[in-house]
């Protein structure tokens, strides 16, 4: 419980728990209502204002319809910002669950606005747009949480405190897959995420692989160096990619492969990392994701959970919120990030130095790194040649 202690402790500094506006994730959305229960679970928000729909009627319905004030349910996301901005009680963050191909102007005008910002991934839908919203993040000075949920996993923050203790050694091989099913068949309904002018370069790594990427790399702190990369569709006739398969290489040289897809039939979610050292190796996988094994090259075998002894890190203790035998999941994980960006914001509220926050959740830059990771992979495709993965400096 131990985030419910911590938003308490942040009640108390500010005299209030956080303002927050929500834009996108409504009538109809998923991940609107998971961001929702992720704001709320631990108490660090109110959701005071929003924009839900594209549909200016629905949108102003279904903000009524989750508790905000009938003023404060706009129309539209324009309207949000520039009126939220000149209230005395505006938002605090602003968090955008919107299509893809939105997400550049809304966080480019709630920036300008002086708002911090969640924002689903991925951060934008190209390389270029990418690195200018996170020049404007840095030159404006706002908190940034890109939601690469997985990070929010007890288990996975543990697998990355292990490596950074080099309990495994230094790393050698990094194996990433993402294995979905539920576009398998040919006669899904349309909507965004097959539009290829809405969804960028490649859905599928733009999709689900930069959360495999991002996964890869938080857990070893390693960038990307290059790939070699076979990206498109399995489906007959479908327009966007919807499998990749890529061969790895990281900046110290290790090597790795990932494999992504949303067409396997049967498969369900399927997000795993297996990742190998000189004297060991970690697996995850997020359908069990409780369970962290860890392997020696002696053969010795042990299943890490989120018991609070002495093989847990204290960065696992600070997201687990239920003791052993109590599974905690997605919501879970999704909630850790909001709590994280929380403190964050409100140590800039107490007028703390930039350099004192601390950020464990997934920032503006990983947001770009991905966007890299995406460019490098489709050029690799179409070339048939490995590709170097080139981040541009921030």
């Amino acid at each position: 419980m131990s985030n419910l202690k911590d938003s308490n402790m942040v009640i108390e500094a500010i005299g209030r728990r956080l303002r927050l506006a929500v834009i996108g994730g409504g009538p109809g959305s998923v991940i609107g209502e998971v961001h929702r229960i992720a704001a709320r679970l631990d108490g660090y928000y109110d959701i005071v204002a929003s924009a839900l729909s594209s549909d200016p009627e629905r949108s102003r319905q279904s903000g009524h319809a989750i508790g905000v004030p009938e003023d404060r349910a706009y129309s539209s996301w324009q309207a949000l910002i520039e009126n939220e901005a000149r209230r005395s009680d505006c938002p605090d963050v602003i968090a955008v669950m919107t299509p893809n191909d939105s997400h550049y102007a809304i966080c480019a005008a709630a920036l300008d606005a002086g708002f911090h910002l969640i924002c689903d991934k991925p951060l934008t839908t190209d390389l270029v747009t990418a690195v200018d919203l996170a020049r404007k993040v840095k030159s404006t000075g706002a908190e940034f949480c890109l939601t690469h949920c997985y990070t929010g996993y007890p288990m996975v923050r543990q697998a990355r405190a292990m490596v950074g203790a080099g309990v495994i050694g230094p790393i050698r091989q990094v194996h990433l897959q993402y294995v979905q099913g539920y576009l398998a068949l040919d006669d899904v309904p349309p909507g965004w995420r097959l539009d290829p002018a809405r969804v960028g370069a490649s859905m599928i790594l733009i999709d689900i692989g930069t959360h495999a990427h991002h996964l890869g790399a938080y857990v070893t702190g390693l960038d990307l160096a290059s790939l070699c990369a076979d990206v498109g569709h399995v489906v007959p006739g479908r327009k966007v990619d919807d499998y990749g398969s890529l061969l790895l290489r990281y900046s110290n040289d290790a090597r790795g492969s990932m494999w992504v897809t949303n067409a396997a039939a049967g498969a369900e979610h399927g997000l795993s990392f297996r990742i190998f050292g000189e004297t060991g190796g970690l697996e995850w996988n997020q359908e069990e994701p409780n369970r962290l094994v860890h392997r020696t090259r002696g053969g010795f075998e042990e299943i890490v959970t989120r018991r609070k002894d002495r093989l847990v890190s204290e960065s696992a203790r600070r997201v687990t919120r239920v003791e052993i035998g109590h599974p905690e999941g997605y919501l879970d994980s999704f909630a850790n990030l909001y709590s994280d960006i929380a403190k964050a914001v409100v140590a800039r509220v107490c007028r703390k130095s930039p350099d004192q926050v601390d950020r464990a959740f997934p920032t503006v830059e990983d947001g770009v790194k991905g966007l890299a990771f995406v460019e490098a992979a489709v050029r690799s495709s179409a070339s048939g040649r490995w590709e170097p993965v080139e981040s541009p400096a921030i």
